[in-house]
């Protein structure tokens, strides 16, 4: 890995999954990437969200990224793979709770 990288981004078996972060944080690669990507932020939004982040360790970021296209893609799939498998066996207990509050409101009406 290019030194600039390596003084932004780290790899720590145990911490965040083992997924590639910024060095000293808990915010990974992956993060960086939805909320640049998909949620639209630029780098200079990020940082202003995270202050505790540099506009470096953005771009640090979205070049491990670059360079590592397949692996945090797939990291990605993987996560939100798990994420509707929560969903689907963990019922909600907020729309419970709305499910029965709008049935005792049907029974008023």
């Amino acid at each position: 890995m290019a030194t600039t990288l390596i003084n932004h981004i780290e790899i720590t078996p145990g911490t965040c999954g083992g997924k590639p972060r910024i060095a000293g944080h808990r915010i990974t690669v992956q993060d960086i990437v939805i909320w640049h990507e998909r949620m639209g932020l630029s780098p200079d939004e990020i940082v202003h969200h995270y202050p505790s982040i540099t506009l470096a360790d953005v771009y640090a970021a979205l070049s491990y990224y670059h360079d590592h296209l397949e692996e945090i893609r797939q990291g990605i799939i993987d996560d939100e793979i798990f994420a509707e498998e929560m969903r689907s066996n963990t019922p909600s207990l907020i729309e419970a709770k709305l499910r029965k509050m709008h049935r005792k409101q049907d029974l008023y009406s």
